[in-house]
């Protein structure tokens, strides 16, 4: 690489994490906010650390140093998602730009100055087109894409842009602080050898720290020298792979709509064979007349097919009309977007030689049935979390892939002891559970109870003499919210037949039979 070829230009987002993520909960930036991450600060905006907050700090003390710092959770793929739309926008102004890590991206200086007539010319535009995307920005050039960063973290606070002459990157680096080095076991170990900067580490000749610090200390070393071989390769662009369709006049029946959309959705989907994908989470989209906007993201087992495409798009505007497909829906719509929300490799989901089988013959047959009844038409169970039968259930409609809201790998203190009820009553049974004499069984405020129970008696007075039973088991969950909180006994009982059962008694002393065991 020639010397020309080694200028680079960086642009920098200063607390970058911090932005995204405050632009996401509709925070201010002027507002003190730190992001944790494993019970530490990960990272902390300008207005935090005003107030003494730092990296690494417990996320108790940080609070403690600033009371009024929002605090919120760092979320790594947000980072890249927020920043996407920003370097979208940057390549459209300067094509060419390398992404170091969201929030700093790089390009070739030589093009840039040559456009704009002259580095610092250059590096004034690149704040322009940073300022109108609302982006606080800072811009450096060096010899290399490590000097070129460390430049636009140093720029002065009026300026925003540093600029390092060429040769001069060495000279540069020389005076900073040896802890700029992304390697945790050089900035504990040099310290200690004397070595406290980048000049002194430069300092040393490369056969040396090659044989002392291997072959990644002897790319640290080059690059304190200012000898950073790296290039700036240019970013390709990802292919715009979203179907829209514009309405004139906007529609108003949802049938006329998933018609209208045939023809796209089959495009849709042979794009992304064309780039070797299929589709396994979809966004659709849709814009009213009036500007209004709504979405739905729908998942398949597999991927999706324009025929199912099209379903969606009808049952996520059934969904919202609360009708069927032949009234009219609140307010016309005058676009539908498609957007594929994840994607697979197609090798990934080719089907066999002589097709899958029964699964492929189940999956055809509930998918139309689906599409006749509509979504929610077919369902299939999945087990969660929860201390009760009833809880540890859900029903989630064919295709959709579970949303686990309880982890049922995790302890449940409180729950029925295994084994689980083969048939769990969606709506409990109400009874009767006597002891031998005839009198109603009940438990007091320690657990104990009045008497063994001895005979069930059902609603129409049939009765079930017990020959064992287990229990009571407590049970008193979400305390702190009255209109959900629950306190029950629960008890497994068997009765002459064989015939096993799972009651409850609530707190109004009444008994229910909650599931059985087959």
């Amino acid at each position: 690489m020639n010397a020309a070829d080694a200028r680079m230009a960086v642009l920098w987002c200063p607390d970058w994490p911090v932005v995204a993520h405050a632009r996401a909960e509709r925070l201010r930036n002027s507002e003190p906010i730190i992001l944790i991450d494993k019970g530490v600060v990960f990272a902390a905006n300008q207005p935090a650390r005003a107030e003494g907050v730092r990296r690494g700090m417990r996320q108790r003390e940080a609070q403690s140093r600033c009371a009024a710092v929002h605090v919120l959770a760092y979320d790594r793929s947000l980072d890249a998602r927020a920043f996407e739309p920003v370097l979208t926008a940057l390549e459209h102004s300067v094509p060419g730009w390398h992404p170091l890590r969201p929030g700093l991206v790089a390009v070739r200086a030589r093009g840039v100055a040559r456009y704009y007539g002259g580095e610092r010319a250059a590096a004034k535009t690149l704040l322009t087109i940073a300022e109108g995307l609302d982006l606080p920005a800072a811009v450096g050039i060096a010899d290399g894409l490590f000097a070129a960063e460390l430049a636009a973290r140093r720029t002065p606070i009026d300026e925003r842009t540093r600029i390092v002459a060429a040769g001069d990157a060495a000279a540069f680096l020389a005076p900073l602080p040896i802890t700029l080095i992304d390697d945790p076991e050089l900035v504990s170990l040099l310290p200690r050898l004397g070595i406290r900067t980048l000049g002194a580490f430069a300092e040393l000749t490369a056969f040396d720290v090659a044989a002392r610090f291997g072959e990644n200390g002897a790319r640290w070393h080059a690059l304190a020298r200012g000898r950073d071989a790296r290039a700036a390769t240019p970013r390709i662009p990802p292919r715009d792979l979203d179907a829209v369709v514009d309405f004139e006049p906007p529609l108003e029946r949802i049938d006329q709509i998933a018609f209208g959309m045939r023809v796209a959705a089959d495009d849709f989907v042979a794009a992304l064979l064309a780039d070797n994908l299929v589709c396994t989470a979809l966004r659709v989209e849709f814009t009213g007349e009036n500007g209004e906007a709504s979405d739905r993201v729908w998942l398949h087992p597999r991927s999706f097919a324009p025929a199912e495409v099209v379903d969606r798009i009808r049952w996520s505007l059934e969904a919202q009309t609360g009708s069927d497909r032949d009234h009219g829906l609140r307010s016309p719509v005058a676009r539908v977007r498609l957007a594929p929300e994840s994607v697979d490799p197609v090798g990934a989901h080719e089907r066999g030689l002589w097709g899958s089988g029964p699964e492929e013959q189940v999956h055809s047959v509930l998918s139309r049935v689906q599409g006749m009844v509509g979504h929610e038409g077919v369902v299939t169970a999945t087990r969660e979390g929860g201390r009760s039968p009833a809880e540890r259930q859900t029903l989630v409609p064919w295709g959709d892939r579970p949303v686990v809201r309880r982890d049922a790998r995790r302890p449940w203190p409180g729950s029925v002891p295994p084994p689980a009820p083969a048939t769990v009553y969606e709506v409990p049974r109400p009874l009767r559970v006597e002891d031998a004499r005839g009198r109603p069984v009940a438990v007091d405020a320690r657990g104990a109870l009045s008497a063994s129970p001895a005979v069930l008696v059902s609603q129409t007075g049939a009765r079930r003499d017990l020959t064992a039973w287990a229990g009571p088991w407590p049970l008193d969950e979400r305390w702190w919210d009255p209109a959900t909180a629950r306190r029950a006994q629960r008890f497994q009982a068997v009765d002459t037949a064989g015939e096993a059962w799972l009651l409850e008694l609530d707190e109004a002393g009444e008994w229910w039979a909650a599931g059985r065991y087959d």
